[in-house]
């Protein structure tokens, strides 16, 4: 019976469990509708009804400013255009293209995909902000239309109530017209029809299907993929990949498809409400980078940029005049002009190109920031501050003459034949030696002299000396990115061998100007957020990249007149003002593609690019002085006029006083003459000189060199290196010179030899065949004089000289004469 009672109460008390489990769950229920409606509730109370979709308020643009705060360069959204059309007269191409790359389940899902979120919400919430999309196109319409650009998980929650109420309200096709009629396709561009007519110059109606495709890849980023900015490429790039997508769901069939494929995509010209194109972009790029699209599309930022808009214009006028007189008398079409304050590392001015909107000449590629370059001599005073650092100076002598770099190549000869590699290609590509700019050689040089006047062979014998690896250590420094494969250059890098861009070089000169400090280059003075708050401020951190000592050198020599005035001649003019301390200098690339003007004071840097955005070269007279040293000129000579710049003179250097005759400029000390390899080790140049200057792979020729020039200009030469102890032998052919023009039946030949033992014998040819063996001996300093019978002579003739002991050659030379 007791079992039976207990079987009894077993269903009460399971009906009781049920019972208080059900009122729990809808208890939680209940308190989960409430939440959920207080948080409804809460995060819809500031939402705006869906009539309200027409009649918003429009977005605030952001404004771009001159440093002074009073030149507006550029309204990023400024003067907002838009065209209401209904979706009847806006071409199925065009819808096709939005749907399918924005939301291509638009026609068939709720106001937002629940797939897309979670995917994006992985990404977000770690973060506490959306940093990932996942956004249907009604979701756009609501962001766009009301709620802020902020990235908050709370603006994405208010983004999906509205985006629902929008779904109830409304048809897929309404939604869709709201959406191509609200959202943003460019900084002043709203809708379609706006866009349609501010980069084709035509009604929407009219847009072909690779035209839509276009303005269906902008809304993604519309700055970013901007037709008239530096992302064409990659505009057009999108623009196909809808393309593909579109033939893919089958809204457009193959003819379609490559037709547009094949459409070439013409843009209206950017209008011309915009000041400082070149520059502005920059800062546009950057505040995109920083703050993302939105919140500098809509939200209402105030820039004050670093550009002195009277400078600017200026720039403008002298790239414009320059250009056009290059483009008529060398064929350059193109400039650039950076000018900057080195005392701050700010811009004040920028001119990209020759004109912002000349589409037919590329004029929005910004030359002064992407276009890769090679400066030409421009890197020369770089090569000559390092070897200053090393304990060279500026009445150190280096020799100018006729020097073959490609050490102990068979292939090359120490005296190069220059008419010989002027006159054919096809000699040795490892050969190695550069001519000067006016084709002649100046022999003995101090450094002074030698940088004033960029003598071309002793800048490559500085570079060899101060160390390729310090010198590119020295202009990364300095600020300059792009030199970065010492491989690739050698000893070419001081003849414009890298590439760099315009606005880094005007700013490593610029560290150069400040004594050797560096500002790192600024675009920005302040950003004011819409409610008047400063959310960044220019922050000047100085560096010091060099000696004050060592730039002080390189400052004096280049602020030197009557020093530079032998490579200018005529224009120094061009090169100077009348009350202060001016430094110039200038660089041509080998092929004249590039010509190059820096110049400075303590507070003003200002360099100018002058050539051809096609790269292609200019006409042989298109020179540095006389392509881009005008342009300079004109600029700072007006920026000075009109400008208040301080009449400061550079600060000088120290007496410097060094130990060795030849760092000191004494190239004859004790009746010896040499190359500077003799008394100096580049690796030490102030220590003891070397014990065996032969070691230097680079000795033999530079001295063979030096040799040939004393021997034909200096008439006591025999009486000199009477006590030199060199292990090499060199031979000397004084006459006849390379590139002799020979008249007559025989020329002179005078050779002269000079070894640590005597040659037993002289060999003599002429266009490879043997036409004498003088016997000897021939002691150092013996001399061979012979007449050369031309009966087997051509057009263009090799004469070699060699000196032999038995079947050793002790040393071989040649020249290459003509008749």
């Amino acid at each position: 019976m007791a079992h039976l009672r207990h079987a009894r109460r077993r269903p009460s008390a399971l009906r009781t469990w049920t019972i208080r489990a059900i009122a729990a769950l809808l208890c939680g229920i209940a308190l989960a509708a409430v939440a959920g409606t207080l948080a409804y509730s809460i995060l819809a109370k500031d939402l705006p009804s869906i009539e309200e979709i027409r009649h918003r308020k429009v977005a605030q643009s952001t404004k771009i400013y001159d440093r002074s705060g009073k030149v507006l360069l550029y309204e990023v959204s400024g003067g907002e255009r838009r065209t209401v059309v209904p979706l009847a007269d806006i071409p199925s191409y065009l819808k096709s293209a939005t749907i399918t790359v924005e939301d291509e389940n638009f026609y068939n899902e709720p106001a937002f995909d629940w797939k897309a979120i979670l995917r994006s919400l992985l990404a977000n919430v770690e973060r506490g902000r959306i940093v990932q999309g996942g956004s249907t196109i009604t979701q756009q319409l609501a962001k766009n239309a009301f709620l802020s650009p902020e990235q908050t998980i709370t603006r994405k929650l208010k983004e999906l109530i509205l985006a629902t109420n929008i779904n109830r309200q409304y048809s897929k096709d309404q939604i869709l017209e709201l959406y191509l009629n609200e959202i943003p396709y460019g900084p002043t561009a709203y809708g379609v029809e706006a866009a349609s007519q501010t980069f084709f110059g035509k009604n929407a109606s009219a847009l072909t299907l690779g035209e839509a495709a276009v303005l269906a890849a902008l809304p993604k980023a519309p700055t970013y993929y901007s037709p008239w900015g530096t992302h064409r490429n990659e505009l057009l790039a999108r623009a196909k990949f809808i393309l593909k997508k579109m033939r893919g769901a089958g809204k457009i069939g193959v003819q379609e498809h490559e037709t547009a494929e094949q459409e070439q995509i013409t843009f209206a010209p950017q209008g011309q409400s915009i000041k400082a194109p070149h520059f502005v972009m920059l800062v546009q790029d950057y505040l995109t980078q920083k703050y993302g699209e939105d919140l500098v599309q809509k939200g209402g930022l105030r820039v004050l940029t670093t550009l002195n808009w009277g400078l600017q214009q200026l720039a403008e006028t002298a790239v414009r005049e320059g250009a056009d007189r290059n483009e008529a008398l060398y064929g350059g079409n193109n400039a650039a002009l950076v000018a900057e304050d080195p005392a701050t590392g700010q811009i004040l001015a920028l001119a990209g190109s020759r004109d912002y909107f000349d589409v037919e000449h590329d004029g929005n590629f910004n030359v002064a920031t992407q276009g890769l370059r090679q400066p030409g001599s421009a890197l020369k005073p770089f090569v000559y501050l390092t070897a200053f650092e090393k304990g060279y100076a500026p009445d150190t002598v280096l020799f100018d003459v006729p020097t073959e770099f490609a050490a102990r190549d068979p292939d090359c000869p120490s005296i190069p034949a220059y008419e010989e590699a002027a006159a054919s290609s096809t000699g040795p590509s490892t050969c190695f030696h550069p001519h000067n700019f006016d084709g002649s050689f100046r022999g003995p040089m101090s450094i002074r002299e030698a940088l004033a006047r960029s003598r071309n062979l002793p800048a490559v014998k500085m570079l060899y000396l101060a160390g390729l690896r310090d010198v590119l250590e020295n202009t990364k420094r300095f600020g300059i990115a792009t030199l970065t494969d010492p491989g690739a250059y050698g000893l070419s890098l001081v003849l414009g061998g890298g590439a760099v861009h315009l606005s880094e070089l005007v700013g490593a000169y610029a560290a150069l100007a400040n004594d050797g400090v560096r500002h790192a280059q600024s675009y920005i003075l302040q950003v004011y957020a819409s409610n008047g708050e400063i959310i960044e401020s220019y922050q000047d951190a100085p560096v010091r990249v060099a000696d004050a000592q060592s730039v002080r050198l390189v400052n004096d020599i280049l602020t030197d007149v009557e020093a530079r005035r032998g490579l200018f001649g005529n224009s120094t003019s061009y090169t100077t003002l009348a009350d202060r301390d001016v430094a110039m200098k200038t660089g041509t690339s080998n092929d004249y593609r590039d010509a190059w003007a820096i110049g400075y004071t303590p507070t003003l840097v200002a360099g100018v690019w002058a050539g051809s955005n096609e790269n292609t070269p200019m006409h042989k007279s298109g020179s540095s002085i006389f392509a881009a040293v005008p342009i300079w000129s004109a600029f700072f000579q007006a920026a000075h006029a009109s400008q208040n710049f301080p009449a400061e003179a550079f600060p000088r250097p120290d007496p410097v006083a060094p130990s060795k005759p030849i760092l000191a400029g004494d190239y004859r000390a004790n009746r010896e003459i040499h190359t500077i390899l003799y008394s100096v080790d580049k690796d030490d140049p102030t220590g003891p000189p070397p014990a065996d200057p032969a070691q230097d792979p680079q000795f033999e020729n530079w001295e063979t060199g030096v040799l040939s020039w004393a021997a034909r200009f200096m008439p006591d030469f025999g009486n000199y290196n009477a006590s030199s102890t060199i292990g090499i032998a060199q031979l000397i052919i004084e006459t006849p010179e390379n590139g002799f023009v020979a008249q007559g039946s025989s020329i002179p030949l005078l050779a002269r030899f000079l070894g640590p033992r005597a040659a037993q014998e002289m060999r003599i040819r002429l266009n490879g065949a043997l036409l004498e063996n003088v016997q000897g001996p021939f002691p150092t300093g013996s001399t061979l004089t012979r007449s050369i019978p031309l009966r087997e002579a051509r057009q263009q003739n090799l004469l070699e000289v060699e000196a032999a002991d038995g079947n050793e050659v002790l040393a071989k030379t040649q020249v290459i004469f003509y008749r």
